[in-house]
């Protein structure tokens, strides 16, 4: 098979794909005749074909996929006009402290963010997809350490943990927040309860709700609470991610 149809062949399975497809994945389509290189190769040929078209094909934590460019966001959201789920601040602090501390504890969670830790937040996380329990501490109560998924990752177009914004201060919790705010920004996946502007992943995923800089850096100089997070979470349920179907 030439470079010409295998691209094609590997277009195809892409674009009919639900999820990201790894490289290992791909390789079946050549019973192995196509060793990992080359497929890496041809799918970095396959980005530059598609570089000036309103779909690209990028690569996520769990492979690779074709989605839509960011700037063609508002055109699309004009087709499900409907706005994806909201979550709270309390919900967005919890899941940046996971990504950044990870592995910890509800207890290291509520070291840092100065409040009880709803547990109904952790299990919204988890039924959407983006934490897991990977173990526990072994200390009093041996309590579950948690930590963001390979869906986390490809959730915000990412790889890998390490592309999350460097922190100047790992020791501050705003700089956590506004480090996420941030990410959300660049993304474009970010949307939290009280914004306006509906943000969602390409090609009708529904996106990570969170807030935008601005706001984040406004919210975190307040005073947190000595309240639970119980009030916070009446703001909605998480939904679903759909597949990346054209």
């Amino acid at each position: 098979m030439n470079t010409v149809d295998a691209k094609r062949v590997l277009e195809t399975a892409l674009i009919c794909a639900a999820q990201p497809m790894a490289v290992r994945e791909l390789r079946v389509l050549f019973d192995d005749a196509l060793g990992s290189d080359t497929l890496k190769v041809l799918l970095q040929e396959l980005q530059q074909d598609w570089a000036l078209r309103g779909v690209e094909l990028v690569q996520v934590a769990s492979g690779w996929r074709f989605q839509s460019r960011p700037e063609m966001r508002e055109y699309l959201d004009k087709l499900h006009p409907e706005k994806p789920p909201r979550y709270s601040r309390a919900t967005l602090e919890t899941l940046a402290i996971i990504a950044y501390r990870q592995p910890v504890t509800r207890g290291d969670i509520e070291d840092i963010r100065g409040v009880t830790v709803n547990s109904l937040i952790v299990k919204q996380l988890e039924d959407r997809g983006w934490v897991e329990v990977i173990g526990h501490r072994e200390t009093v109560g041996r309590p579950a350490l948690f930590a963001t998924t390979r869906q986390f990752l490809d959730d915000l177009g990412l790889q890998s943990l390490d592309q999350l914004p460097v922190l100047d201060d790992p020791t501050g919790s705003s700089n956590v927040l506004e480090a996420m705010a941030s990410l959300g920004n660049l993304q474009g996946t970010l949307e939290m309860d009280g914004d306006d502007v509906p943000n969602r992943l390409p090609l009708g995923d529904e996106g990570l709700s969170g807030m935008d800089l601005q706001e984040a850096q406004q919210q975190t100089q307040a005073k947190p609470s000595a309240e639970t997070d119980l009030r916070d979470e009446q703001v909605g349920a998480p939904g679903g991610v759909t597949g990346n179907n054209l």
